[in-house]
């Protein structure tokens, strides 16, 4: 199992996938920097082919940055 299976593996009450316009706070997903918890609503660029999204560690603002994907890229999120 690698590492974002296994942060993502404890306590899953609804995991889905979706795209990342579809975001909502405190939605959690993880790469392979850890768990991230979404702050805010998503907004999109560049014609509304990139999408971007503040995002945290779980309780821990200090951690607080912008991730930006692809408007057709499908996320892996915990929702719950």
């Amino acid at each position: 199992m690698g590492e974002v299976e296994k942060a993502m593996s404890h306590k899953s009450p609804m995991m889905r996938t979706l795209l990342p316009i579809l975001l909502q706070p405190r939605d959690q997903l993880a790469d392979n920097d850890g768990l991230w918890e979404v702050v805010n609503r998503p907004w999109s660029t560049r014609g509304g082919t990139l999408v971007h999204v503040t995002v945290q560690k779980p309780s821990d603002p200090s951690t607080r940055h912008d991730k930006i994907w692809g408007a057709h890229e499908r996320l892996a999120i915990r929702r719950g």
